[in-house]
């Protein structure tokens, strides 16, 4: 946690709280700190957040979060290979009323993420004579797997901003899916991002340094259908795998994006996996994470 100046009238620290899921299952949660804590949701996803309250003159100290979690596969993929020609019988029919407020949030524009304009004209083009909601998904993974390049170098990656991801052909998984959710919104497709971390198959233990992205988008009779473009680059040989299935080797932290957390004054957060810190309302960039794993 940072240091708090003695005039400091206010100050929080907020941490992504694991969520529990179909595939994801978060036990014996133990948290250890020296200021009181309460755990607040976010409105708009239901992301649920650790706040901390920090005294005025607190001086910088750690936070430790402790939790098992049973990580399961998660494989949706009703439906055929790359290259097969999908039929117009699985085209999209009326949704589910159950869901539909659900499905109408993720349809909905994110600030870096448009669908509108040159998105949804570029996106229109990229799923050009397929006539269902799965023939589209699939062209657009195809185009963002085909056409990005998985490159951190330099500056302005990382950000999941889909003009910067489209001009430059490059990035990270959050730009790689910034382009899979924005094209996928743009043409009709409820689709949603969540992050995370990796967990390294091939190691029993160690340490995380950065964060991974993935995405989900719903086709009606078949629920939430799990994609990753970026790890598809990376492993050409699981590019029809990673279409319709997430690996056990990861741990969800939250889901969407432009997040705005309970008692928050600064501007909503790109997204929320790193720990988020205000004094008297601002924003401050000290805050340090790290994350060590053990596999039981």
């Amino acid at each position: 946690m940072p240091e708090v100046p003695s005039s400091a009238q206010q100050a929080f620290l907020w941490l992504p709280y694991p969520p529990d899921t179909p595939q994801q299952t978060v036990t014996g949660m133990t948290i250890k700190a020296s200021v009181p804590y309460d755990l607040v949701t976010e409105p708009r996803y239901g992301n649920v957040a650790v706040r901390f309250t920090l005294p005025a003159g607190a001086r910088e100290q750690t936070v430790v979060m402790e939790f098992d979690v049973l990580r399961e596969e998660h494989v949706n993929r009703p439906y055929p290979r790359a290259g097969a020609v999908i039929p117009a019988s699985l085209a999209r029919t009326q949704r589910d009323g159950a869901a539909a407020g659900e499905i109408a949030l993720w349809l909905q524009p994110d600030r870096r993420v448009p669908v509108d304009g040159l998105i949804r004209e570029w996106a229109t083009e990229t799923v050009a004579g397929h006539t269902s909601d799965l023939g589209r998904a699939r062209a657009i993974y195809d185009y963002v797997v085909d056409n990005l390049t998985y490159d951190k170098s330099g500056e302005g990656w990382g950000r999941g901003d889909i003009f910067w991801a489209c001009d430059t052909l490059r990035g990270n998984c959050t730009d790689f899916h910034a382009v899979f959710i924005g094209y996928a919104r743009a043409v009709g497709i409820p689709t949603r991002f969540e992050i995370g971390f990796p967990i390294p198959a091939e190691r029993r233990a160690g340490e995380v340094a950065g964060y991974h992205c993935w995405a989900e988008f719903y086709l009606e009779g078949s629920g939430w259908v799990p994609v990753d473009a970026s790890e598809a680059f990376k492993h050409p040989e699981k590019r029809d795998y990673y279409f319709g299935a997430h690996d056990a080797n990861r741990v969800l932290f939250s889901v969407g994006r432009d997040l705005v957390l309970p008692g928050m004054a600064g501007d909503p957060l790109n997204f929320f996996i790193d720990p988020y810190a205000e004094v008297n309302g601002s924003p401050i960039s000290t805050v340090q994470r790290r994350l060590f794993y053990t596999r039981k």
